[in-house]
């Protein structure tokens, strides 16, 4: 790899022939395919960007000029670029380079860009402010792919874009066909026929310039367009097309998503390093099918990601029965609640992350209207390699506002499953399940259960009362076992359905000494915060100590190093419980010992 060794910034890219440009790309792609292949990653879409990076880097000066990724899982090659080639080694893991754009890494990266659509605006915003201030040296330049394209947030930008007065502004359309599935609806047709060139196209009609469709494979043909684009001082759309996952004959060969996300794997063979465990989604996504086949009035909504939200298999075992509409949670959540008020009932199935955008919708469209809309939110928590806006850690803070949603938090598949099928069930509002992205691990029985509490662990006095939120419940047992261990009595109770807060919480929380939640979510306003406000209601005096992710945004790494960096590690948790006891008084007089438990049958449900 010569010439890519010599590359430590996009000024040596300019030193280049056409010829040595061509051979970079191909020691481009090498590298991506041996990095990748080692740590897992966006492998298709940075494949399918190399000769249009390239070009990028040749025809503008960044960071002067701003180059801007919709969406930032196709800056590898950028990253490369602009002399991170170093922190590959470690891609997406605590040291390295981050999957997306990243501030912190380097001055190249303006924005933090991982959600799609949001391109266009930053770039609206950042040319009126040049005019503003009458700064003409620099060129601001939005890529956004054709996927990202079927978000609403872009056409309002290319809507303001397109009807304000002509400032200098290039937009890369990078058309691969694809945003992780083939790209939907009318758009991808509508782009189908540009590349066929049969007829005018909307861009143009909205106003703006248009050149293309340009070969993205082909660097010089790609700096031409963009040279002559720039040229023109106005907004122009430069459309450009390119083969996701292009030269790796394993991502060229899977018709499903070309390579877009790939975990760790043998290079040569395409196949996965190991073995996965059963997932949380796997079980999601077969309980899903099983319901399926016994309603036929169930329906699956994806935004764009029906294979990795678990939506595939009831694709495929009922292919009308999955609604994909693109990049745009908004209309999913109103068109769901649509859906409900004709008489079907739709499974929301999308990323924790993402449902924050449709926030509006699924208070005032769903919840108000009081529609049986069941949410699916996978990656929640920490999710950990993807970075801070990855993360699943804000549904439960926004969600528990919303009235009359009711919120699940499986700890173990057989619980997911079971709390599924209760939440289609339910006809008096939404409701909304919430698991994290990884395996579901072995299951964790109840040993009882105490008004609607699964009772995961009952041992010696009333000493402290531990809430298990989903996931977290294996390191809830793992504190019991440490404080246990120091002659400390402890209950471990996990609600299931921790919105609303069911008041048997604050009932166990009276008899014992000190009460403390854990969760995968941020502390504020989460389900501990929502628990004390229970507590307080009830004229529950108990103290109470929440446990959760602090509320700052997480850098990226393995989801065991967010966790540890967040104190949610069983030594952390046990150190302070103890800490907290031994500054707590003797039980108070009067508490009462739970001697009896409830035995647990399937009826209590």
């Amino acid at each position: 790899m010569a010439l890519l060794e010599t590359v430590r910034d996009p000024a040596r890219l300019r030193e280049l022939t056409a010829g040595e440009l061509r051979d970079l790309a191909a020691e481009i792609r090498a590298f991506l395919i041996e990095r990748v292949s080692a740590s897992g990653g966006h492998l298709g879409p940075n494949l399918g960007v190399v000769e249009l990076t390239i070009a990028l880097h040749t025809v503008f000066d960044s960071p002067r000029d701003r180059l801007l990724w919709d969406t930032g899982h196709q800056s590898y090659v950028h990253k490369i670029l602009t002399g991170r080639q170093a922190g590959f080694d470690r891609l997406r893991r605590s040291g390295g380079v981050s999957g997306y754009p990243c501030q912190e890494e380097s001055e190249h990266d303006l924005v933090e860009n991982s959600h799609a659509s949001t391109a266009l605006s930053y770039a609206d915003g950042l040319a009126r402010a040049d005019a503003h201030l009458g700064r003409r040296d620099r060129a601001v330049v939005a890529i956004i792919g054709d996927g990202a394209m079927t978000g609403g947030m872009a056409w309002e930008a290319l809507n303001n874009i397109a009807g304000g007065p002509d400032r200098p502004l290039v937009i890369v359309l990078n058309d691969n066909g694809r945003s992780y599935a083939p790209t939907v609806g009318g758009l991808a047709e509508h782009l189908a026929s540009l590349r066929a060139g049969r007829g005018p196209g909307v861009f143009e009609q909205l106003g703006l310039s248009y050149h293309g469709p340009v070969d993205g494979h082909d660097v010089t043909a790609v700096q031409d367009a963009l040279r002559h684009a720039s040229a023109l001082g106005r907004p122009v759309v430069v459309h450009v097309i390119t083969a996701k996952g292009k030269g790796f004959e394993h991502t060229e060969s899977n018709d499903l998503d070309l390579g877009h996300a790939v975990k760790p794997m043998d290079p040569l063979t395409g196949k996965a390093l190991k073995s996965s465990p059963p997932s949380f989604t796997s079980v999601f996504s077969e309980k899903l099918v099983e319901l399926a086949e016994q309603r036929e009035d169930l329906v699956a909504i994806t935004a764009a990601m029906a294979e990795p939200t678990g939506l595939l298999p009831l694709q495929q075992r009922f292919p009308g029965r999955v609604i994909d509409v693109g990049i745009a949670e908004q209309h999913a959540v109103t068109m769901a609640a649509g859906l409900s008020l004709g008489g079907v009932h739709p499974v929301v199935a999308i990323y924790s992350t993402f449902v924050n955008r449709a926030l509006d919708q699924l208070l005032m469209d769903v919840a108000l209207h009081r529609r049986p809309v069941t949410f699916v939110l996978d990656r929640s928590g920490v999710t950990g390699d993807d970075g801070p806006s990855h993360n699943g850690m804000w549904d439960l803070s926004v969600l528990q506002v919303v009235p009359g949603l009711r919120i699940a938090a499986p700890r173990d598949g057989t619980r997911l499953a079971e709390l599924l099928a209760e939440a289609v069930a339910w006809h008096e509002g939404p409701t909304l399940l919430r698991f994290p992205k990884g395996p579901a691990g072995d299951d964790v029985p109840a040993m009882a259960t105490f008004n609607g509490l699964d009772v995961l662990r009952r041992s010696g006095s009333l000493d402290v009362l531990i809430v298990a939120v989903g996931a977290l419940a294996g390191l809830a047992l793992a504190v019991a076992d440490g404080v246990r261990a120091q002659g400390i009595g402890v209950t471990v109770v996990d609600p299931r359905w921790v919105t609303p807060v069911n008041p048997a919480i604050a009932d166990l929380a009276r008899r014992h000494r000190l009460a403390i939640t854990v969760e995968d979510n941020s502390r504020a306003g989460g389900v501990g915060s929502a628990i004390a406000q229970t507590l307080r209601d009830a004229d529950v005096h108990t103290p109470l100590r929440e446990f959760g992710i602090p509320r700052r945004f997480l850098s990226h790494g393995s989801r065991a190093e967010v966790l540890a960096a967040c104190g949610l590690t069983a030594q952390d948790v046990t150190s302070a419980v103890t800490e907290l006891l031994a500054g707590l008084d003797a039980a108070p007089a009067g508490i009462d010992d739970l001697d009896v438990w409830p035995v647990h049958t399937g009826e209590e449900r």
